[in-house]
């Protein structure tokens, strides 16, 4: 705690700001629209995801180590999404600009820990591949449902600990001159920037945080998929090899939709202009959960008999309660 109030004690006067200011686009025209077009790519978010929820939940089939790990992503898109789509909507189309300090820090704490799991759950999922592809005769040993929640729950806890750390951060700052933020939510590289006094803290972390959050969690992925093909090319024929890799489509999908719109703005984030970047950032943030579970309906093959099952059984019942009556 003392990390987060150092300067209590101290001849130093602290300056809270009641609310900020989200500045979002500066000078662009018909702005508006573009938040309509983000509210639509909501609602087809929140729609597939929750379908992909019940259809994990209703069938039985569906409840291996696997498919926690795309419950948890589903879940993970639903909340992040409902985080902070909503709230980019009142503040853009309603004009509701100001926020409190502590909703501000609040807002900021869900929007980047449910970004964040979404990384951590494509690595659960690239482990599950891996293990599948390289070790089939001892998958059901080395990926048990025990395994798989305690890897999520493990990511979880990393993730909000280290969100915490960020957020807390800031409550040592001092905020004296300007309150706007320039970006299209509480974004902590942008908030932090704005305290008058010393911030090497904030900057250590925002630093550090994109190694542990992005780039390590990328090496596992494109290293694991090295193993992959580097084993399957040693040990199967060309047709039992895409019929293997196959199976890793739908996780290589998820995996590109994540990471190279992030890539972008990360390479191009100092040259391009602030409302592009607004827009890179708000897409990377907001498409990948409305992509992610119509992915999985096409690419994965559980998925899609499972949905026939289950639009098989309802219309055994329709038809049952029509005989009835």
């Amino acid at each position: 705690m003392d990390l987060f109030n150092s300067a209590h004690g101290k001849n130093i006067s602290f300056v809270r700001p009641a609310y900020f200011i989200i500045g979002g686009f500066i000078g662009m025209a018909h702005v508006k629209f573009y938040f309509v077009f983000l509210f639509f790519v909501y609602v087809v978010s929140v729609l597939g995801n929750t379908i992909v929820m019940l259809v994990i939940y209703l069938d039985h089939n569906l409840r291996t180590p696997k498919y926690i790990a795309v419950f948890n992503l589903a879940f993970v898109d639903l909340f992040g999404n409902s985080a902070l789509v909503p709230k980019i909507l009142d503040t853009f189309l309603f004009n509701h600009h100001s926020i409190s300090y502590n909703d501000c820090l609040t807002y900021m704490f869900f929007c980047y820990t449910c970004l964040s799991m979404q990384a951590l759950n494509l690595v659960a999922l690239a482990y599950d591949r891996l293990v599948a592809i390289l070790f089939p005769l001892h998958y059901m040993v080395k990926v048990t449902h025990r395994f798989m929640l305690t890897m999520i729950c493990s990511f979880w806890a990393f993730i909000i600990i280290a969100v915490l750390i960020a957020v807390g951060l800031i409550t040592r700052l001092s905020f004296c001159n300007s309150v706007v933020i320039n970006s299209y939510f509480c974004d902590h590289g942008q908030v932090y920037r704005l305290a008058c006094n010393d911030y090497f803290p904030n900057d250590m972390v925002s630093y550090m945080y994109p190694v542990f959050i992005f780039w390590l969690p990328l090496a596992f992925i494109l290293i694991s998929y090295l193993y992959i093909c580097g084993t399957l090319a040693k040990v199967a024929t060309v047709q039992e090899g895409l019929k293997a890799f196959k199976t890793c489509i739908g996780h290589l999908s998820l995996v590109a939709i994540y990471f190279i719109p992030l890539l972008i703005v990360f390479t191009l984030m100092e040259k391009i202009h602030p409302n592009a970047r607004i827009i890179n950032l708000s897409l990377t943030s907001i498409f990948p959960p409305m992509l992610n579970p119509i992915i999985y309906v096409l690419q994965t093959q559980e998925i899609k008999e499972s949905v026939k099952r289950l639009l098989k059984m309802d219309r055994k019942l329709q038809l049952k309660r029509i005989a009835i009556m």
